[in-house]
């Protein structure tokens, strides 16, 4: 077969001659041959696969020069390419998605129409964190306040001190007034100020070349609005919420693990005991994506919500877990009997839990 005219061409691999003009001024797709004379482009029948993957890489939304990239890549490591890219289309998609089921529930509480009167409702809570049985110190840090709830998950030679400069940076939530409406904006806020606390604590070490690139910390907290809780979350600290007797995982992880898991490339159970089971896709530190979820979680009295950092499910199966949340009483014995839990089979982890109980405020009576 002969050279193929660009309208040819444009037709066997599927791109416009506008497109296949553009990527051949990019040195995407070079034509074979240009007429001297009359400047036509033709182009060789062995350009049509790459011509098709150009097609189908930026069906996919992949920016031009990723796709010069990906086209000067061997098939397997373009492969891989591909898959990343997908992998960050995905992640930035969830974090959309969750952002607008955030907005749709933040704008529907705010309609007059679909928010029926209600008891006032409160919280009672406790926070306990534990070293465990193995490490050699602590880099967890656990909060419970009348507002604020709190879990962060620190790695790293700093990883205590960012663990608890992250959680420090949200406790002017507890006194701070959020105006009507500006919910999401605080959130925001709240987690860039962990941000930068955590990139402080990786800094400050002294002289340039002690400072620790790797430190940093996951973070999952609660926001107690009086009516609802606003979760934030970043890493694969956890949040259960317990209502009506069944127990329900409301954080999603971000590791590399769970990944595998959403992709259909391992099942749950290999994934609690695989290596990488820890190695964290999204976290505050230098070098770190973090992107938080956001979400809106409407309160209901007997509610009982737990935070807890990886410790815990690493080494207390959830019926176990969901057994103690049912049974213990008070916030504060429930999250000893947890820890204590944890430690008893082996505490491999530091082990930090946070209990919230959503309770029915009694009217005060009119004098």
């Amino acid at each position: 077969m002969g050279l193929l005219t660009i309208g040819a061409f444009a037709k066997a691999s599927r791109l416009s001659p506008k497109a296949l003009r553009l990527y051949g001024e990019l040195g995407l797709l070079i034509p074979a041959r240009v007429d001297p004379v009359t400047g036509y482009r033709l182009y060789a029948p062995e350009q049509l696969d790459r011509a098709r993957l150009v097609a189908w890489l930026r069906r996919l939304g992949m920016p031009l020069a990723r796709i010069r990239h990906v086209c000067s890549l061997e098939p397997g490591a373009a492969a891989r390419e591909v898959r990343a890219f997908w992998a960050e289309v995905e992640g930035d998609t969830a974090a959309r998605r969750d952002l607008a089921a955030f907005l749709i529930d933040h704008l529907t509480r705010k309609d007059p129409a679909m928010s029926p009167k209600a008891k006032p409702l409160g919280i009672r809570y406790a926070a306990l964190s534990d070293k465990g049985r193995v490490r050699r110190g602590n880099q967890d840090t656990a909060y419970a306040g009348s507002r604020l709830l709190a879990v962060a998950d620190g790695y790293g030679s700093r990883g205590a001190s960012a663990s608890a400069a992250a959680v420090d940076a949200l406790k002017h939530l507890e006194t701070d007034g959020i105006p009507a409406g500006d919910l999401l904006n605080v959130l925001e806020d709240a987690v860039e100020r962990a941000r930068r606390a955590v990139h402080r604590v990786a800094a400050d070490g002294g002289p340039p070349e002690e400072a620790d690139d790797e430190a940093g910390t996951t973070l999952t907290a609660m926001l107690w609005t009086g009516a609802e809780l606003a979760l934030v979350h970043i890493g694969d600290s956890r949040v259960h919420l317990l209502r009506e007797g069944e127990l329900f995982q409301i954080t999603h992880d971000h590791t590399v693990v769970q990944a595998m898991v959403d992709e259909g490339r391992i099942s749950p159970e290999e994934a609690a005991s695989h290596p990488q089971r820890s190695l964290l896709l999204r976290a505050l530190g230098p070098g770190g994506d973090g992107i938080p979820d956001l979400r809106l979680h409407e309160a209901r009295a007997d509610d009982r919500y737990l935070l807890c950092s990886d410790g815990l499910p690493a080494a207390v199966p959830v019926a176990e877990i969901r057994r103690v949340l049912g049974e213990a009483g008070e916030p504060d014995r429930a999250v000893r009997e947890l820890v204590a839990l944890a430690n008893d089979s082996g505490g491999p982890d530091n082990i930090s839990c946070v209990i919230a109980d959503v309770v029915e405020l009694r009217e005060r009576s009119p004098e």
